[in-house]
């Protein structure tokens, strides 16, 4: 016979397990409708998506399967040597990110859009679960009252948090993000805990795992979910006087401290991180610009989209509720007052530069400046519900409240972003959802379906119709990459680069025709690519020294296809793929990894050219003043910030992509010098002649580099040893001055026990005497972290005997709190 408690579990499932199904389906019909990847022809790879998040998840792959150049520490395939666990705690530390590992490498785009899905379905779930646990609470005893709601509900009311305009516009597209949305409902229900005094050692548990999977958005979510305690101390009418100030800030407290372990016990991840970000390349300063209020007000619509406005949709069934809950006179004033006010405060808060600044951390993002915009959409749902916590609202707040979407329907009149079929779809689905509501106080089975169907019809509309409307609107807007599984030939190249693999003799580069920004995580090998939130400053300046080109203001770095630095990092192997074309292995004598120079460094100039040199401690350019090169030299040249076309004599044009501080073009190779006097000429975009700003070039002699090559072969590592954290190198009797690792000289690096040294922006240490070098690289914080997150684990192992004493003790005496006897059985 099944028991009371066992009736309850299942029943309290139900409401998760059908919000997760109806956010699964509508997410699936939106991109089905849009024919998006994996269900029509169009790309899903938009923007970073393709560019940068893919590829990380294939990365992640292979650290699963033990296929990964570098481990957790170091990544030796990104930019020449990266620091791995900052940008694993960025992307890759959610627990659902580790679904990719179950899927095939070569279906990674499928496994990212599953994990997605799975996401987007877990906060549904969450949502739904946490919302009969935020009880309203009446009395002068102050005893919880669950919700005169039934399940089915909660299920609707969590699905339409999880399908809100961020995230199935916004935070789609970003999976990270989505983590924020699954903690936010988890987060209010720690601080429902601190309220009464519950879960000591559940709620810093949850708040570790939250910061963990993304800590930015978890971030936010933090604060989300202290403003909806804060009003839940406010509501609470359990004390009054000073008894209540000193239960509120007791509540406080044990919230505080709560999540102040819980970021601790996440220390090993967050820190690393935030050091990561302090030596990172700074990029382009954003500047926040509020958005209009018309624009506001369309993208209250589900088939709008602006990259550069809140994504504020949200299912009409929820808006209305939140509206009625504002006219309704058998709700208490505080708790209309409350719950409408805090919308109200969390919507403004959005668009004053201030608040914006404090959501996102006190930095004004690039991309996106309103990434906190799932916190509203968490506050009108949590609203909502409490619109239900005595039953159905009546036909006059339903009717009033219905004015507030029609002042929304005509303010987005004037808006561009606002279009026909939007404004026709917003006003069927806040009708669906009025008649629903209206239907609602009815008896009888008949008006309860009509009821479900009306609200379940209206908020899959809008979300299905959202989806796929910023699946059309992301392509239009921005570039999409290829499927893995498309006929992207992306097979062919990491076939390529697989066979010409000889890693850690020598790197292979996947080429400077890019399927992604992180072609190296994607296809294979160790090349010069590397796309992340933590591209460190010194190899970004590095790499600017030597003629390399970015993007996004200097965190995209791109390959460099140039023999001098392919000897410089010891690349032997590059792919060359022309557009359409199967991929061409090119194949360079080069040194090892670890070289040695005799002299202390100089420092680096202006031309690219000369520091190249410099660097490889040779002079193999001619640098002409009339930029005219000698017969038989190889032509290169510099235009930094030209977008056009360059051409050597009569032969083909190499393109630069120019346009600072955004776009910096790589030095490109123009061909081998035919005739004397040879001129190099340049196309802008549209085909016109120009001459660029600032240009030189460099003229390189084959034999030159071919010796320079050969000296460096002989005096460098003659045995090495390459890790997961480090490099041993044995290098020749009766070597002085540097030993050179080729990789970038990021924090984190120490030499035989000391920090290393720089060498024009690579890892280096003096010799003095010795022929054995030990390079080991921790990324800074990991120490203190590990130090910080074991302290915390102590801490919350004492929380933990002194709660089941005192539990015990309560148990023996059998004194309960009301308060708390009651929130036992609702939760």
């Amino acid at each position: 016979m099944p028991t009371l408690q066992s009736v309850r579990g299942r029943r309290s499932g139900r409401a998760p397990a059908l919000a997760a199904l109806i956010t699964a389906f509508a997410v699936c019909a939106g991109d089905a409708v849009a024919r998006q990847y994996p269900f029509g022809r169009h790309d899903r790879g938009v923007n970073d998506l393709g560019a940068q998040f893919v590829p990380f998840h294939a990365h992640l792959w292979d650290l699963l399967h033990g296929t990964a150049h570098g481990g957790l520490l170091l990544n030796w395939q990104s930019g020449f040597g990266a620091a791995s666990l900052p940008d694993l705690g960025t992307y890759l530390t959610s627990p659902f990110a580790l679904l990719v590992g179950a899927f095939p490498r070569d279906r990674i785009d499928l496994a990212v859009y599953v994990v997605t899905v799975v996401k987007m379905a877990a906060a549904a779930a969450a949502m739904a679960a946490v919302l009969p646990r935020l009880a309203r609470t009446d009395g002068a005893a102050g005893r919880a009252k669950g919700s005169a709601a039934p399940w089915w509900a909660a299920a609707l009311l969590g699905a339409t948090y999880a399908l809100c305009g961020w995230s199935v516009i916004e935070a789609s597209y970003n999976p990270m993000w989505l983590d924020g949305l699954i903690a936010f409902p988890l987060l209010c229900l720690v601080g429902e805990w601190a309220r009464t005094a519950r879960r000591p050692v559940a709620g810093p548990l949850i708040v570790a795992l939250a910061w963990v999977a993304n800590f930015y958005t978890a971030y936010m979510a933090t604060i989300g979910a202290t403003l909806v305690l804060v009003l839940r101390l406010l509501l609470d009418r359990d004390t009054t006087g000073r008894e209540r100030a000193r239960a509120v800030a007791r509540a406080v407290l044990r919230a505080a401290w709560r999540v102040v372990l819980g970021v601790a016990l996440a220390s090993p991840v967050l820190l690393p991180v935030y050091l990561g970000t302090k030596h990172a390349y700074p990029g382009s300063a954003a500047v926040f610009s509020p958005s209009p209020w018309t624009d506001v007000a369309a993208r209250v619509m589900p088939g709008t989209y602006s990259f550069l406005s809140p994504a504020v949709f949200v299912g009409a069934g929820a808006l209305l509720l939140v509206c009625a809950l504002a006219f309704d006179r058998a709700a208490p004033v505080r708790e209309r007052v409350g719950w409408v006010g805090l919308v109200a405060a969390v919507a403004l808060s959005l668009q004053w530069r201030p608040t914006s600044l404090a959501w996102h951390a006190f930095a004004i993002p690039n991309g996106s400046p309103y990434r906190e915009t799932f916190v509203l959409a968490g506050v009108v749902v949590l609203a909502a519900w409490a619109a239900l916590a005595r039953g159905w609202p009546g036909t006059r707040p339903v009717l009033y409240g219905a004015s507030v979407p029609a002042v929304i329907w005509l303010g987005a009149l004037s808006s561009r972003m606002a279009n026909v079929p939007a404004l026709a779809l917003f006003v069927l689905a806040v009708a669906g959802a009025g008649v629903g509501l209206l239907l609602a106080r009815r008896r009888g089975r008949a008006a309860a379906a009509a009821t479900a169907v009306l609200l379940l019809g209206s908020l899959l509309g809008q979300a299905t119709t959202a989806m796929a409307y910023g699946d059309h609107a992301k392509l239009k807007k921005f570039h999409a990459y290829p499927a893995w599984d498309s006929d992207s030939g992306l097979s062919a190249r990491a076939a390529a680069v697989a066979k010409a693999d000889g890693w850690p003799r020598y790197r292979t580069d996947p080429g400077r025709t890019q399927v992604s920004s992180d072609d190296p995580l994607l296809i294979g090998g160790e090349g010069a690519g590397y796309y992340s939130s933590m591209t460190a400053d010194t190899y970004t300046r590095t790499m600017r020294a030597l003629g390399a080109g970015w993007t996004s203001g200097g965190r995209v770095i791109q390959s460099l296809d140039n023999p001098v630095t392919d000897a410089i990092f010891s690349v032997g192997a590059r792919l060359r793929t022309a557009p359409g074309g199967a991929p061409v292995t090119v194949r360079e004598d080069v040194p090892p990894l670890v070289t040695v120079r005799p002299a202390a460094p100089p420092r680096y100039g202006d031309s690219p050219f000369r520091n190249q040199e410099a660097l490889l401690g040779a002079r193999v350019y001619t640098v002409p003043a009339s930029r005219a090169c000698p017969v038989g030299s190889e032509a290169y040249v510099s235009a930094p910030d030209f977008w056009g076309t360059a051409r050597l004599g009569a032969g083909l044009p190499a393109e630069l992509r120019g346009a600072m501080p955004k776009f910096r073009a790589a030095l490109a190779p123009l061909g081998t010098v035919r005739a004397k006097g040879e001129r190099i000429t340049f196309r802008t975009k549209a085909g016109r002649p120009a001459t660029p700003v600032s240009w030189s070039v460099g003229c390189l002699d084959r034999a030159r580099l071919a010796g320079a090559v050969a000296r460096l072969k002989e005096t460098g590592a003659v045995r090495l040893r390459v890790s997961d954290s480090g490099v041993h190198a044995v290098l020749p009797r009766g070597s002085t001055g540097y030993a050179v690792l080729s990789a970038p000289r990021i924090a984190g690096w120490t030499c035989d026990g000391r920090p290393a040294a720089s060498y024009l922006g690579l890892v280096a240490v003096r010799l003095h005497g010795r022929t054995a070098v030990d390079c080991a690289f921790r990324p800074p914080g990991v120490k203190a972290g590990g130090a910080a997150g074991f302290l915390a684990v102590l801490v919350l192992a004492a929380v933990a005997a002194f709660s089941r004493r005192t539990r015990v003790t309560k148990d023996s005496s059998g004194h309960h709190p009301p308060l708390a006897r009651r929130e036992e059985q609702l939760a």
